[in-house]
């Protein structure tokens, strides 16, 4: 069983930063693919970037250029680092990883007043 806790969400005003943290409460090692999806309000949860096992990551085009995701498996740890925040990355944000099938957390608000 794999339990993934998101923390780091809160409000900020656009043009701001939050770093988001996934902390899984078992080892997740590197061969697993992990990922941060996001849910606006009334809309349907979308990918907003992914690392793979290999280490490569994707994004989505909305926040390219604005969001990093990078993982620290010593810490069964992965981030997704925010910068210039718009109101429209307003969402609950979520972590979520691979291991035999994706795995969910509860998600973290991230709200960004304009």
């Amino acid at each position: 069983q794999v339990q993934l806790v998101e923390s780091g969400g809160g409000l900020v005003q656009a043009g701001g930063s939050l770093r988001l943290s996934c902390a899984a409460s078992r080892s997740i090692s590197s061969r697993n693919a992990m990922a941060w999806y996001r849910q606006p309000p009334g809309k349907q949860r979308e990918l907003v970037a992914g690392i793979s096992s290999a280490g490569s990551t994707n994004y989505a085009d909305s926040v390219k250029g604005r969001f990093t995701v990078s993982r620290d498996n010593a810490k069964n740890t992965v981030y997704l680092q925010m910068n210039s925040l718009k109101a429209e990355d307003t969402a609950v944000y979520y972590c979520a990883a691979l291991v035999n099938r994706w795995y969910w957390g509860q998600g973290t608000q991230v709200t960004v007043s304009s």
